[in-house]
């Protein structure tokens, strides 16, 4: 994922804008968590376990995509740098 300067960030991005690929893997941790505790009817759970099963899935469903993103920038990244060197060395 790309460092931003806090200049540089909207003012109105989301809350889920900067947590990178170790942000969105906990993301997916904590969505599993939350399944799991709504599926053992631990205390806090309420009585309409769709909606504990809903919540969980939607904070899996955003980290599944920032992880993605995450993967994709580092091989585009991986794949310009590539191009670079191999420009590099064939203007050599």
């Amino acid at each position: 994922m790309i460092d931003r300067d806090d200049e540089q960030t909207h003012p109105a991005a989301p809350w889920r804008w900067g947590l990178g690929p170790t942000g969105a893997v906990g993301l997916v941790v904590v969505g599993i968590a939350a399944a799991l505790w709504s599926f053992l009817h631990l205390p806090g759970t309420t009585e309409n376990q769709a909606v504990d099963y809903y919540r969980a899935s939607r904070v899996v469903a955003i980290g599944l995509v920032l992880a993605g993103a995450a993967l994709l920038g580092r091989i585009r990244a991986r794949r310009t740098s590539d191009k670079e060197a191999t420009r590099e060395q064939e203007a050599a």
